[in-house]
């Protein structure tokens, strides 16, 4: 490795809180690759729900409200020390950041070279060694450094090669938000049948229209209605409004990101043998299941975090195969990233907010 230097610029989460906690530095120390690591010279990154989440300490049990209401000003009053995805307190300061484009531009022991020069992305949701031989997750971002630097180190089997003419912040669209959509999909073993997407016009759920559409899925996209074309180019077959009343016994599948109030009209909305499928809770995690409905309609209620490596690898086999496309509303320069991550949480936007860093 050479021509590296030892320190970095990037943001710093200094802390659970407001936006004030993520700060500019341009003296971070540069990474160095441990044994089965790589370097990866970041060239952009993203804008998740769960990178908001961490700084406010969200994912703690002790918060029950929407991410909304404390994503600008952060959450007073909860116990930050199960405020990670882990459920384990995050040391800081932490570099976040679970999307992330890059070049691999050093190796760690036990690394070919052949790897250097790789343009690569990460896989954002890991699986490491866990108690009792059961594997744990790891954020990218959360549980280590992540991409909202300069530099960055990943477990080599973390950082795949991708050949695709999409551009590095297209690319770094794709880590979270689509693996999440990916997961919630092959975990519901969703196929050709009647699928309802809420949260479509965010980046996990454009993605799930995509993904559904690829399997041969009819979409239903709830979301504001100014939002439908630009679903519907997607691929959506219709919208519901997120006000709208959901017809009982009419989709084979949920795909939720939103939960909240209204989350008994989505269990209503399945048939009979119908399957639900959580990856996110953004309008609240506290919701009211009438039990009768989960047993006397014989349905399947998911979870959806933790994935096999094949998620991210397919997902990538799918780009490579033009399979799928990018949806970028607009980028900002990693240096901006509050205001990156204000615009995200005005909910203006379809798709995708792309952070440019390399």
């Amino acid at each position: 490795m050479t021509d590296i230097p030892t320190v970095m610029k990037g943001v710093a989460l200094t802390g659970h809180g407001g936006l004030e906690k993520l700060v500019w530095r341009d003296d971070l120390p540069v990474p160095t690759p441990g044994p089965d690591e790589v370097l990866i010279k970041v060239l952009a990154a993203a804008v998740n729900n769960t990178d908001i989440n961490t700084r406010i300490g969200w994912y703690s049990k002790t918060v029950r409200g929407d991410t909304a209401s404390g994503a600008a000003d952060g959450i007073q009053d909860f116990d930050a020390s199960d405020g990670s995805w882990s459920g384990s307190p995050i040391p800081f300061p932490r570099i976040q950041g679970a999307d992330c484009c890059g070049l691999v531009i050093g190796v760690g022991s036990g690394v070919s070279d052949s790897h250097l020069g790789d343009r690569v992305l990460i896989r954002p949701m890991q699986n490491r060694p866990g108690p009792n031989g059961r594997s744990v997750v790891w954020t990218f971002g959360s549980e280590c450094d992540g991409g909202f630097a300069e530099y960055a180190v990943a477990r080599s089997s973390d950082a795949i090669a991708v050949s695709s003419e999409w551009s590095d912040v297209e690319l770094a669209s794709l880590p979270c938000a689509y693996s999440t959509a990916e997961g919630m999909l092959q975990r519901a073993a969703v196929g050709a049948e009647r699928v309802l997407i809420t949260g479509a016009s965010g980046g996990v759920g454009s993605a799930a229209v995509q993904l559904c559409k690829r399997r041969g899925a009819e979409v239903i996209a709830m979301t504001n209605p100014d939002k439908a074309g630009a679903l519907a180019a997607l691929g959506a077959d219709a919208i519901v409004g997120r006000d709208d009343p959901l017809i009982p016994d009419s989709v084979d599948v949920v795909v939720d990101l939103v939960a909240g109030p209204r989350w008994p009209e989505m269990i209503d909305a399945l048939v009979p043998g119908g399957r639900y499928v959580a990856s996110g809770a953004i309008a609240g995690p506290i919701v009211e299941l009438d039990v009768r409905t989960l047993y006397l309609k014989d349905l399947t209620l998911l979870g959806s975090t933790q994935q096999t490596d094949s998620v991210f690898t397919d997902l990538i086999g799918y780009v490579e195969a033009d399979e799928i496309k990018p949806v970028i509303a607009t980028t900002f320069p990693l240096k901006d990233i509050r205001a990156a991550q204000e615009a995200f949480l005005s909910k203006r936007h379809i798709g995708k907010i792309g952070l440019s860093v390399g």
